[in-house]
């Protein structure tokens, strides 16, 4: 590789290391602004990308998980409710929305625990 070459490459993969970490510390502070503590706590969140589907598939392939925790399971209109409010504030930040697609997502999910997800988009 021709040494200019190499710089270029290297500063390539240093600003898709910042843009990513600034995405991990923006959706960070987006989740944990939604709720008061004693009502939901946000977790964090988890990439998945399904190696064994095809870039070329119709079938979403990278999805994102934000990860919420009840102290005590809320009846199911409110878990419908938190749902909604949690779409609706990564829906509503366009230029989320933008980094997210621009990292490669094709859905976005929300999980209250270890067994159920609800899609947002």
């Amino acid at each position: 590789m021709a040494p200019g070459m190499f710089v270029r490459a290297s500063a390539l993969l240093c600003g898709l290391a910042a843009s990513s970490a600034a995405l991990a510390e923006n959706l960070d502070v987006l989740m944990s602004s939604l709720f008061a503590p004693t009502e939901v706590r946000y977790i964090g969140f988890d990439s998945v990308e399904r190696e064994d589907i095809p870039r070329t598939s119709a079938v979403d392939r990278k999805y994102l998980i934000v990860d919420f925790r009840f102290d005590i399971e809320p009846p199911a209109e409110q878990l419908q409710a938190n749902v909604h409010k949690i779409c609706m504030a990564l829906i509503g930040d366009r230029e989320l929305i933008r980094s997210l697609s621009a990292e490669g997502y094709d859905m976005i999910a929300v999980a209250f625990d270890r067994h159920s997800q609800y899609d947002c988009l």
